[in-house]
């Protein structure tokens, strides 16, 4: 059954997506910017907590699941260092998701030859 949960809620967060690439006239850029921003601010009103605990992996994985371990990060933080922790915790809990990111685009860009559109 919880594959069918993070199916469910994983493609309901996508055709959302879809419909604001579809529909308005925001660049990808400001898209993933926006998912990520929304994250943060649902785990802020505890919303995201209770998406992330009925759904796992389909509200955890996409990108507004990034802002919202990044919030829970420097949540954290905060409670264990004070106001040091809200520059601590979001590089601390995202880290490992970022380095992955990193080194395999890395990796990607020796295989496949990228190319800068004109």
């Amino acid at each position: 059954m919880m594959f069918v949960k993070a199916f469910i809620v994983g493609g309901i967060i996508c055709a959302l997506v879809q419909i604001l690439v579809d529909r308005t006239k925001l660049q990808p850029g400001r898209i993933m910017v926006l998912l990520v921003v929304s994250g943060v601010i649902l785990g802020a009103v505890g919303i995201y907590k209770k998406l992330d605990e009925f759904a796992g992996c389909g509200a955890s994985v996409p990108l507004c699941g990034f802002g919202y371990s990044l919030w829970k990060g420097m949540k954290e933080a905060i409670d264990t260092h004070g106001f040091l922790g809200l520059f601590e915790g979001g590089f601390t809990a995202a880290a490992v998701g970022t380095s992955a990111a990193l080194i395999f685009s890395y990796l990607a860009s020796f295989v496949f030859k990228p190319k800068i559109k004109k």
